[in-house]
């Protein structure tokens, strides 16, 4: 069970409210598939898998799979619902992430951004502190209580493609093996 609650903290994190902002040259559109490998340390407890993220403004689509490529839990947010599944079925929904986290954790955690973290660039309507580096990306980004740290770059795309998220006691470590425009 404990290994379930680092995975959905996991998750929540991809079912940000999206919020516009121009993206930075060379990056992906508000529409965007993403594969790769995550870890998250919450506290002593530590875990890692895969996530695949589908992710359109109005819609979600998270799947976080253990190293093995078993599912651990799956979080869909559509027409102003997120629904979190998780592997053994247990079904918890709410209007947003901070509720179902708060019903399936007994505690908020508030992670709105990381659609956009994830493209190197800081939430719209939050305020942000950054920091670029020599090629004028963003290399550190604190905004709503998380600090971001941009560690690597896909050179061909220009996107992000390793980072570390830190808030508090978690931390979650993302490499994204594989970006795709979706229509």
């Amino acid at each position: 069970m404990r290994y379930a609650f680092i995975w959905v903290c996991l998750l929540l994190a991809g079912c940000a409210t999206i919020q516009q902002q121009a993206a930075p040259a060379g990056s992906i559109g508000e529409d965007f598939y993403l594969s790769g490998r995550v870890s998250v340390k919450h506290g002593t407890e530590a875990a890692s898998g895969r996530i695949s993220w589908q992710h359109h403004p109005d819609s979600d689509d998270l799947l976080l799979s253990n190293p093995f490529g078993q599912g651990v839990a799956r979080i869909v947010r559509r027409d102003g619902l997120v629904t979190l599944t998780t592997s053994d079925q247990k079904v918890y929904q709410a209007k947003d992430v901070e509720d179902l986290t708060e019903q399936a954790l007994g505690w908020r955690l508030p992670l709105a951004g990381l659609s956009d973290w994830v493209r190197g660039r800081a939430a719209a309507g939050a305020p942000a502190q950054t920091r670029l580096d020599s090629s004028h990306r963003l290399a550190e980004l604190r905004q709503s209580g998380w600090l971001v740290e941009f560690l690597d770059y896909n050179d061909a795309s220009g996107l992000p493609s390793q980072l570390r998220l830190s808030r508090e006691d978690a931390q979650i470590r993302l490499v994204i093996d594989q970006w795709r425009a979706e229509p």
